[in-house]
């Protein structure tokens, strides 16, 4: 069986460091580009059904995730719980300077059908949480129920305190620090680095 440890994980996704702007609206040195990460599922398997046997106990009857790669995941994670599958979709406002300015919302078929369900909601790498943010409060809008957030890869403490804050179990299969700063203490801005605005999960 693969491991299913961070360098195992980080073994399946391209990586760079630099100066990043990241969905949340901080800023990191670390990029992981995701498309391709579940091109063969057959590598990432280890991984969902670690994370599907820890989200289990949870008794959910529904799997959320953010497109893209939390909207596979979440697809596959209920096929391991033979639960239902929903997805959110992300809508970027005009200004997006603040943090936490991207949301995530339900497609209108789905808006009528989360009510008073209880969800798992999953993405494929949880630093600053953004994408699994704006999915929570999605359906909490709608009258479900999250109860677990859960992850492949948890960068750093910031999304898994938020969700912790909110009465929510956490479930990550991997965990590792990372360097995650709001824009006005980024010691790369103080240093003068070129800061790239990427698409990562946040």
């Amino acid at each position: 069986m693969t491991d299913t440890n961070a360098a195992a994980f980080l073994d399946l996704v391209a990586s760079r460091r630099g100066h990043f702007r990241l969905e949340s609206g901080h800023h990191s040195r670390l990029w992981l580009d995701l498309d391709t990460l579940f091109a063969k599922p057959r590598r990432i398997a280890p991984f969902v059904e670690t994370l599907a046997k820890a989200i289990k106990p949870h008794g959910v009857s529904a799997v959320c995730g953010p497109m893209l790669g939390g909207a596979f995941l979440a697809q596959l994670i209920a096929h391991a719980l033979d639960v239902e599958f929903y997805f959110t979709e992300r809508v970027t406002p005009a200004d997006t300077d603040g943090l936490y300015g991207v949301r995530y919302l339900l497609p209108q078929a789905f808006k009528s059908r989360v009510s008073d369900r209880r969800f798992a909601i999953v993405d494929d790498v949880m630093s600053a949480g953004s994408a699994l943010r704006g999915t929570f409060e999605e359906l909490r809008a709608h009258g479900a129920d999250p109860v677990v957030a859960g992850a492949l890869l948890v960068l750093g403490s910031p999304g898994a305190d938020f969700f912790a804050q909110q009465g929510l179990a956490v479930q990550a299969v991997v965990r590792e620090e990372y360097d995650l700063w709001l824009p006005s203490g980024c010691p790369l801005c103080s240093s003068g680095v070129p800061l790239e605005n990427v698409a990562m999960p946040a």
